[in-house]
C-alpha cells in the first residue's frame, strides 16, 4: 500500500465524515486481535508500532516484519504506521523495512527546527511512497500539547501544514495520552475550525480518555485518524488476569493471552463500526 493508497482511504473518510482507527501494536497478539477486529467489522484499520514499542523489542524490525506480514494477509485494507518517532534513523529504517505511514515527533523542537526536520521527513518519505503525519506542539509528551487545557491554533496550523507538506496533522483539541478513564472532552468548535484551516486530515491523539459520544462528536466535526491505545490495553490486561484468576494452575500463556487477544478484537470491531457506521 503506498502514499495515494492510504491518502485515498484517510482522505475518503475524512470527506465523509467517518474516522480510521488507528490502534497500537506492543505484541504479535495485538497486531493479530486488530486485523481480526477489522475482518469481523469489515472496514479499513491502521496498526501502530511506537518508538517505544520498538525499543521494548530491542528494535523496530522483529515487531513490524510481524505487523507487515499480518496487515498484507488481512482481508481488509490495514496499514502499518510507525508512530512518535522522534529518532531519524528510525524512520528510514521503517520505510526500508516496507512501513507505509510513520509519523514524525518534532513536538521537542523549537518551531523552525520542527519546521525544516518534518519536511525533510516529508521529502524523503513521500520518494518513497509513504504517507507522512506530523504534530504541531508537543503532541508526543504524555501531558504536554495534550493536557486537557491545551490547544491547536487555526493560523498556525495551516503554516504548518503549508511549510511541510505532512498529509495529516495531529493537533491538541481537549485530549490526554494514557488516560484510564473515558472522561475527557473535545473542543468540537476547534476541530471544526482546524478542519478547515488544515487543509488535511486531523489526528486525534489521546482518544482512550473518550466516551463514545465525545469520540463520535470529534469525527463529526472532523477528525479523521482516531488512535487508541490504552483503552485497548486494559482490556487485553483484564482478559488475560481474569483467566489467570479463574485458574491457578495456568502456565501455558495461550491459555490466558488466546481470551485476551479476543476481547481486544471484539472491542477493535465495535470501535471501527462505530467510527465509520
Amino acid at each position: 500500500m503506498n502514499t495515494s493508497t492510504e491518502l485515498a482511504l484517510v482522505t475518503n473518510a475524512n470527506a465523509a465524515r467517518q474516522g480510521i482507527g488507528a490502534f497500537n501494536v506492543v505484541l504479535l497478539e495485538h497486531a493479530e486481535a486488530i486485523v481480526a477486529g477489522a475482518e469481523s467489522a469489515g472496514k479499513p484499520v491502521i496498526l501502530q508500532i511506537s518508538q517505544n514499542a520498538a525499543r521494548y523489542h530491542g528494535a523496530l524490525e522483529p515487531i513490524a516484519t510481524a505487523s507487515l506480514a499480518i496487515a498484507r494477509a488481512a482481508g481488509v485494507p490495514a496499514i502499518v504506521h510507525l508512530d512518535h518517532a522522534e529518532d531519524l534513523e528510525l524512520v528510514y529504517s521503517a520505510v526500508e523495512l516496507g512501513v507505509q505511514s510513520v509519523m514524525f515527533d518534532g513536538s521537542t523542537l523549537d518551531y523552525e527546527e520542527n519546521v525544516a526536520t518534518t519536511r525533510k521527513v516529508v521529502e524523503f518519505c513521500h520518494a518513497h511512497g509513504v504517507f507522512v503525519e506530523a504534530e504541531l506542539g508537543e503532541v508526543g509528551g504524555k501531558d504536554g500539547v495534550h493536557a486537557p487545557g491545551a490547544r491547536s491554533h487555526p493560523d498556525e496550523v495551516a503554516a504548518f501544514v503549508s511549510a511541510t507538506g505532512v498529509d495529516a496533522l495531529a493537533v491538541a483539541v481537549g485530549t490526554s495520552h494514557a488516560m484510564t478513564t473515558r472522561v475527557a472532552t473535545v473542543d468540537r468548535e476547534l476541530i471544526k475550525e482546524l478542519a478547515e484551516s488544515a487543509g488535511v486530515p486531523l489526528v486525534l491523539h489521546g482518544s482512550s480518555g473518550l466516551s463514545d459520544d465525545e469520540l463520535l462528536g470529534a469525527v463529526r466535526s472532523g477528525m479523521t485518524k482516531i488512535n487508541i491505545s490504552t483503552h485497548l490495553n486494559g482490556l487485553f490486561t483484564s482478559a488475560a488476569r481474569l483467566a489467570l484468576n479463574a485458574d491457578a494452575s495456568l502456565i501455558d500463556p495461550r491459555r490466558y493471552i488466546a481470551p485476551a487477544r479476543a476481547a481486544m478484537a471484539t472491542e477493535v470491531d465495535r470501535l471501527l463500526c462505530m467510527l465509520a457506521p
